[in-house]
């Protein structure tokens, strides 16, 4: 069992597009942030833990996450990673803008860098790239296309306020590019849940999900073919502003066992001016 923070932060921040450099924030408009802490635990054993701090300033956003070995995770990995994301919202749609990502793991270095605009990613920077391999469904511009970062697939809003505690919340695709492989995370509503005593006292949304392949993989493996299966839920919870939420808790039956990432405090503050850095 391997902890690798750039495994977790491809595929747990796991959500179509309008030119976001025609969109202006006020600078006084409306403020809220998130700080929170996360633990990761795989079969129950806590392997790592996260960090996530995210910044809205009226329709623009900045988020940052970073993840490392924690408990017995220590004894497999010394890795660690974190990402930087800033983009805006509008409506219910994640527009993102800058996606960056350096992490270390099995002695090897990872980054992404991603400038995104207009419904594309308009120039990047990945290593290490992968080896070449005739069964790999090559990824091409078509799946760059209408797709976000792992980070920004983080924020979830919803049309309106009176939807973000019900089956809207969930009603969603969310395409993903991570800089190697592009895929599909596919929502549809379970329920509701009562929450408490880590920062966020009320109801969380519960949605089922489904993690579908659509470039850079290779069919044939084990590993795409487990997580094509895999049952997975997402809890998510109000960020502050009632329209726009975030993963409370996330959890995959993996090949290792269970992995769940979920909150272990969360501040949230809904008032303010500060802009957001982007």
């Amino acid at each position: 069992m391997t902890f690798s923070p750039v495994l977790t932060l491809g595929r747990l921040f796991a959500l179509p597009m309008i030119a976001g450099a025609l969109l202006i924030t006020p600078a006084h408009a409306k403020k809220s942030s998130v700080g929170g802490l996360y633990s990761i635990s795989i079969a129950g054993f806590k392997v790592g833990r996260g960090t996530l701090s995210l910044v809205m300033q009226g329709n623009a956003y900045s988020a940052k996450v970073s993840l490392e070995p924690a408990g017995i995770g220590t004894l497999f990995s010394t890795g660690k990673g974190g990402a930087e994301a800033s983009g805006w919202l509008v409506g219910s749609r994640v527009v993102p803008s800058k996606y960056r990502m350096a992490s270390h793991a099995a002695n090897i270095d990872f980054h992404v860098r991603l400038k995104q605009g207009s419904g594309s990613i308009r120039s990047m920077d990945v290593a290490p790239q992968f080896k070449p391999n005739a069964e790999r469904i090559k990824v091409t511009n078509r799946h760059t296309s209408n797709a976000i970062d792992p980070l920004s697939a983080a924020l979830m809003p919803v049309g309106r306020a009176k939807d973000s505690l019900g089956p809207k919340a969930c009603s969603r695709k969310l395409p993903i590019f991570d800089g190697w492989t592009r895929f599909d995370i596919k929502l549809s509503y379970e329920g509701l849940k009562e929450v408490s005593g880590r920062g966020y006292d009320g109801q969380v949304v519960v949605c089922k999900a489904r993690w579908v392949p659509v470039a850079g993989h290779r069919p044939s493996k084990e590993s795409v073919k487990h997580m094509a299966k895999a049952n997975m839920e997402v809890w998510v919870a109000p960020m502050g502003r009632e329209n726009v939420l975030i993963p409370y808790r996330i959890a995959i039956d993996t090949q290792n066992g269970r992995l769940v990432v979920e909150a272990s405090k969360l501040n949230i503050d809904g008032a303010g001016s500060d802009q957001a850095s982007r």
